[in-house]
C-alpha cells in the first residue's frame, strides 16, 4: 500500500507544478480537479479496515473537488469569456521554480522530522507542504480571481494531506468538515467573483484597488 500511496501523492506534487507553469486556466482547474480526485483516493489506501464513513468521505471528496467545484469554476469561465491568465502577479517560470524549490525542500525537511514509524516511509508530509506553498504562489501570484480560487483549492488539499496523518486517531468526520467548509467557501468566493465580473466586467482583481467608500 506504501507504494501506491507514494505514487498518488508524487502525483499529487507533480499537478502543483503543472498548475504554477500553466497560463492557461481550464488547464489549471483541469489540475485542481485531479488533484482532488487522487487525494479522494488516499483515505482507502490508509485505513486497513472497512469503514463506511471512509467510503463517504472518499466519494463525496471525488465528486465535491473533482466535479462539482469545477464545474463551477467552469461555468464563472465561460460567463467570463477568458481562457488565459494575463500578466501575473508572478510569473510563470518563477512561480515554477519556486514550487520546485518547494518540493524538493519539503523532502528535506519532513526527513529530519521525527515521524511515526508509519508516517516515515511515505511521502504524505513533504506532499502535503509542497501543496500548501504552491496554492499560496497561486493565491498570492495569480491576478484572475479564477486562478486564485484554484490557488485556495490547491491550498485545501494540502491541509487535506496533512490532515491524513491523524487518520488513525481523529474520526473522518473533521475531514467532512474541512469538506463541508472547503464548498461554502467555493461558494462565497463564486458570489465575489460574480460581483466583480459585474462591476468591472473583468476578473482581474487587482481592479478593486480603484474601489472608493
Amino acid at each position: 500500500m506504501t507504494g501506491a500511496l507514494n505514487l498518488l501523492v508524487a502525483l499529487a506534487m507533480g499537478l502543483n507544478l503543472l498548475a504554477l507553469g500553466s497560463s492557461r486556466l481550464p488547464s489549471l482547474i483541469r489540475a485542481a480537479a485531479v488533484q482532488g480526485m487522487v487525494l479522494g483516493v488516499l483515505p482507502l489506501l490508509l485505513e486497513h479496515e472497512f469503514h463506511g464513513l471512509v467510503w463517504v468521505v472518499a466519494a463525496a471528496t471525488i465528486a465535491i473537488k473533482g466535479f462539482v467545484i469545477p464545474g463551477l469554476l467552469r461555468r464563472a469561465l465561460r460567463t467570463a469569456h477568458i481562457d488565459r491568465e494575463v500578466e501575473p502577479l508572478l510569473g510563470f517560470i518563477p512561480s515554477l521554480l519556486l514550487g520546485a524549490m518547494a518540493a524538493i525542500g519539503a523532502v528535506a525537511f519532513a526527513g529530519a522530522l521525527p515521524l511515526r514509524p508509519e508516517h516515515a516511509g511515505t511521502l504524505l508530509v513533504p506532499g502535503a507542504f509542497a501543496t500548501l506553498v504552491g496554492g499560496l504562489l497561486l493565491l498570492m501570484g495569480r491576478s484572475k480571481a479564477i486562478a486564485q480560487v484554484c490557488g485556495y483549492l490547491i491550498l485545501e488539499n494540502g491541509i487535506y494531506l496533512f490532515g491524513l496523518l491523524l487518520i488513525h486517531a481523529t474520526p473522518l468526520i473533521v475531514e467532512a468538515g474541512i469538506l463541508l467548509d472547503l464548498t461554502v467557501g467555493v461558494f462565497v468566493i463564486g458570489i465575489i467573483v460574480d460581483r466583480i465580473q459585474r462591476e468591472f466586467d473583468t476578473l482581474d482583481t487587482r481592479k478593486l484597488t480603484s474601489l472608493r467608500e
